[in-house]
């Protein structure tokens, strides 16, 4: 900076110009460069608080994202949850049911071998195991009624098991 002002005026002095001509002009050349970085300074500012506003702006969309993302994944643990809990009941459910036809199926095996496989005089068939409406009758709700008390050696009901209902569970 020091040297092209020097230049300037030794320039202007050789031509026999006036000293304070080139002074003037110096000044003004320092004027218009520090009005030109004073305005690449504040565009500069603006470019860095535009950046700033951009980053902010990126923050608050990634913070919505976040919260959508953490709201979905509570509402799907706690359908997982749920969804878990029912399988256990119907796991339970169908070990209870298994349990009922191995009794049947036990029953059924003592009657045939009771019988010699031939079945009871006089009464009808049904499908070959030697059972009618007045051995095995089916009750109103769907359940079988053991009318055979003579078949049970334990002295109770072969269905000592109750049903397992979702709502005797108690999930809390």
């Amino acid at each position: 900076m020091a040297s092209s002002s020097s230049t300037y005026r030794s320039s202007s002095s050789s031509d026999g110009g006036n000293p304070s001509d080139s002074v003037v002009a110096v000044d003004e050349r320092k004027r218009k460069r520090m009005l030109s970085n004073r305005e690449s300074a504040r565009r500069s500012r603006m470019r860095k608080q535009k950046h700033v506003d951009d980053l902010t702006a990126q923050i608050n969309q990634l913070s919505s994202d976040n919260r959508q993302i953490l709201t979905s994944l509570t509402v799907t643990s706690q359908l997982y949850m749920k969804i878990q809990a029912e399988n256990s009941v119907l796991t339970a459910q169908m070990s209870e049911l298994s349990t009922r036809l191995e009794s049947l199926n036990e029953i059924v095996d003592l009657v045939t071998t009771n019988n010699g496989g031939a079945g009871f005089s006089g009464v009808d068939q049904i499908d070959g195991c030697g059972f009618d409406d007045r051995t095995v009758g089916i009750n109103s709700d769907g359940y079988y009624d053991d009318m055979m008390g003579s078949v049970n050696h334990w002295g109770g009901s072969v269905y000592t098991n109750q049903p397992i209902m979702a709502n005797d569970i108690n999930m809390y």
